[in-house]
């Protein structure tokens, strides 16, 4: 008699789960194909809705960035000038230098830092995917070959697989010139720098390279 109750009981319980699951997709089934026909209904709506969204965004953006380039460019004017890049301080040249290279379609352009910069003041992503760091030096006085190794030294170890570029609103030594030619480092020297604060760009500059063209 017991074996029967038991086995009665587990018959009842298997047979309501498989009445549970009929019931299950019975249910199931119907709100599935509510909640396709409600998105093939909607999509529309939605792409609408994802469309004006996205136009909200754009026109919000644009005046934003057509903003900066007005102030960089507004920037750039006033400062393309050597007279004016003389009275700079070291910070106020890197940002001149990445402003420059944000003008020549570079991306990504960043000032590094003072601390722990490697000896590169500027990054930034040229139009032709190459990675540049930049060592910029505001100085009055020629620049010297252990600052060419310093940026050398960087391109070795935290900048390894960056383009390497020297800028300068004074000039350079004949060894680092000659050092710098010797390990292919392109360099800006103040006749380029005046060039390239009037609009010229830098890829125009760095063809020939300007140690090239100052040791010939």
């Amino acid at each position: 008699m017991a074996r029967r109750w038991t086995a009665r009981l587990v018959g009842w319980r298997s047979g309501d789960g498989v009445m549970w699951a009929l019931v299950g997709l019975v249910v199931a089934v119907p709100l599935m194909n509510a909640m396709v026909g409600f998105v093939r209904a909607s999509s529309g709506w939605l792409l609408m809705a994802t469309l004006l969204a996205a136009a909200a965004a754009i026109g919000v953006a644009l005046p934003l960035i057509r903003r900066a380039r007005r102030q960089r460019d507004a920037f750039l004017r006033a400062n393309a000038r050597l007279e004016t890049i003389d009275q700079m301080n070291g910070e106020q040249f890197e940002h001149l230098v990445a402003a420059l290279l944000r003008r020549d379609g570079f991306r990504k352009v960043r000032v590094a830092g003072r601390v722990g910069d490697g000896g590169v003041d500027v990054v930034g992503v040229a139009p032709d995917g190459r990675v540049f760091a930049v060592q910029c030096r505001r100085w009055s006085s020629n620049v010297g070959s252990p600052h060419v190794r310093n940026l050398l030294g960087a391109l070795a170890h935290a900048y390894s697989g960056h383009t390497g570029l020297l800028v300068t609103s004074s000039g350079y030594t004949s060894a680092a010139l000659r050092e710098a030619q010797g390990a292919g480092l392109a360099m800006l020297d103040r006749r380029d720098l005046a060039e390239w604060a009037l609009g010229i760009p830098l890829p125009d500059l760095l063809s020939p390279p300007a140690s090239e063209r100052l040791s010939a």
